[in-house]
């Protein structure tokens, strides 16, 4: 089967999550990232949980894996952490760094750890072509963010830490899905699962934050665009893809939100971009389409076996 229409709903899916930022913005409710985020997972986690509860299990053979031994609500619960603890560790990494360098470091992490957990659990070391697509696509990153020929200044060290541990939270839940794929799970049972679980844990971090934001019209559009848009919708299609592709690959390709929130940021923020940031889009969508191109035949570098 072609590797096409599984990349497309990986990169469908980055334009969702790339929609989060503009969303917020233009709500303008007022809200602590903790109480946007927690709400966020509470909403689209329930309705992925409700679509896993309708979802058959596939009942294909299952080709067998080292991993095959871990439980199966240890895998969820491993996952549904990962859901559930990356927003906190990302907004806390931006909050010590700013947005640019928490970003970075967020979302140049998360393939790295991905592609390591990957060759840990799975058994399945990156392809070389998905090594040269990601150093581009992050040097790309990198440009887009406008870090390159800024001035100087200090790094707090937990705040790196705190976006390294939301790219090693994204690395957990994306081979969670995977590992649930691997046996015979469908997309939206493995996401449901996944993501239902952190749905429930979220509640009471939801319930610490003020909520009276979610009373309002605005807040009330904010929660259920993210819910629906940018984690139901978007981690179906993020679980089709997932399913077709190694994790390594998704988790590169994903690289592609920092191109649609900047995108977004010019057409509807009316933002600017310097001259470097332009060409890291350029940069970055080169290290996409190297990842994308159809590969040749006879050598199976990123593509998964099909359930």
């Amino acid at each position: 089967m072609s590797r096409a229409p599984a990349v497309f709903a990986v990169l469908l899916a980055a334009a969702c999550f790339a929609t989060t930022g503009t969303a917020q913005e233009l709500a303008d409710v007022g809200a602590s990232a903790t109480s946007v985020g927690a709400a966020r997972i509470v909403v689209g986690g329930g309705i992925l949980g409700l679509v896993a509860l309708l979802a058959a299990r596939s009942t294909g053979p299952v080709a067998p894996t080292s991993a095959s031994r871990l439980p199966t609500w240890l895998v969820v619960a491993v996952g549904a952490a990962g859901v559930v603890a990356y927003q906190p560790f990302f907004f806390a990494g931006t909050a010590q760094n700013g947005v640019a360098v928490g970003t970075v470091v967020a979302l140049g992490s998360a393939p790295v750890a991905t592609g390591v957990l990957d060759a840990l659990v799975r058994r399945q070391l990156p392809s070389l072509r998905w090594c040269a697509a990601t150093a581009v696509a992050l040097a790309g990153v990198v440009l887009v963010s406008g870090l390159v020929g800024a001035g100087p200044g200090a790094l707090h060290v937990a705040g790196v830490a705190s976006s390294v541990a939301a790219g090693a939270s994204y690395a957990l839940y994306a081979l969670a899905g995977k590992l649930l794929l691997d046996r015979g799970w469908s997309a939206s049972a493995s996401m449901g699962a996944t993501f239902g679980a952190a749905a429930v844990a979220s509640v009471p971090l939801l319930l610490l934050t003020s909520t009276a934001w979610l009373t309002t019209p605005r807040g009330l559009a904010l929660v259920l665009w993210l819910g629906l848009v940018t984690t139901a919708v978007a981690y179906l299609l993020f679980g089709w893809g997932l399913r077709r592709l190694e994790p390594t690959t998704v988790a590169t390709l994903t690289l592609a939100e920092p191109l649609g929130a900047t995108l977004l940021g010019l057409l509807v923020l009316q933002e600017r971009l310097t001259g470097l940031a332009s060409l890291g889009l350029v940069v970055l969508v080169l290290g996409l389409a190297i990842l994308s191109l159809p590969q040749r035949r006879g050598r199976r570098l990123d593509v998964a076996p099909a359930a």
